[in-house]
């Protein structure tokens, strides 16, 4: 053998019980035909783990954004419950405002669900100086409601700024009215909203991403305002790096 390339050290005693293994990650996916980049959720190539997905059919943008939702529970539950038998040892979604689902989609499947990068925003505040505040980039603030603010434990008056006002990537991505992307039109959009966030706000000393189709451009919107910026990459990263610890030495 080749001692470039040792043999792969194998378990004495392997353990089966579910038909996929080594995928740690399950990610609920909205029913879309946008292009999905890089960095977006819907990419395999933005994870650096091997994540499992599943679509629940009739969940479209326009109906879990601008619906709230309403009738899904049963369907997003049932989708978590397949990834859960499928192997995923824990779970997200591909969209931010499934924060209302999160206690009972958690109480359903037995294992760690974080249903939104909103989740982040109480823990991002704590880490900030005093008197700097959370900012929130969001596909749509005017469904966001008390409802998701209090799922994800988020202050009622946190700072939030939407991207409805942007030529590009409202359109796509919750109208669905073309199947391409201009992604440096979508880039501008991010770093508009923002600019408009700080300006408005200026105590904003984070941003956490809410949409989960804007991390390709989180590094931009970074080197823009000078703020770290937080999404549901960061998010699933740190869900994963808790069900594979580091091993030193």
């Amino acid at each position: 053998m080749n001692p470039s390339f040792p043999a792969p050290s194998l378990a004495r005693n392997a353990r089966g019980g579910k038909p996929v293994q080594g995928v740690p990650l399950g990610i609920i996916m909205l029913e879309t035909r946008f292009p999905r980049i890089p960095g977006d959720i819907g990419n395999g190539a933005t994870w650096p783990f091997p994540v499992l997905y599943r679509v629940v059919p009739g969940a479209t943008p326009e109906r879990v954004v601008l619906q709230g939702a309403r009738g899904l529970l049963p369907d997003f539950i049932a989708a978590a419950r397949e990834l859960v038998a499928l192997g995923a040892e824990a779970i997200t979604t591909s969209c931010g405002f499934l924060c209302i689902f999160q206690k009972e989609i958690a109480a359903a499947v037995g294992v760690p669900v974080a249903t939104s990068s909103l989740l982040q925003v109480p823990w991002v505040e704590a880490l900030l100086p005093a008197g700097q505040r959370v900012g929130v980039i969001t596909v749509s603030p005017v469904s966001l409601t008390p409802a998701h603010y209090a799922a994800a434990g988020m202050a009622a008056d946190t700072p939030v700024m939407g991207i409805e006002g942007g030529r590009e990537l409202y359109r796509v991505l919750v109208h669905q009215d073309k199947p391409e992307l201009d992604a440096a039109a979508a880039e501008q959009d991010i770093i508009d909203a923002g600019r408009a966030l700080v300006a408005k706000h200026p105590e904003v000393g984070a941003i956490v991403l809410e949409c989960t189709n804007m991390p390709p451009y989180a590094a931009a919107l970074q080197a823009a305002l000078g703020l770290p910026v937080h999404d549901v990459v960061s998010l699933a990263s740190y869900l994963f790096a808790g069900l594979r610890p580091r091993r030193f030495g």
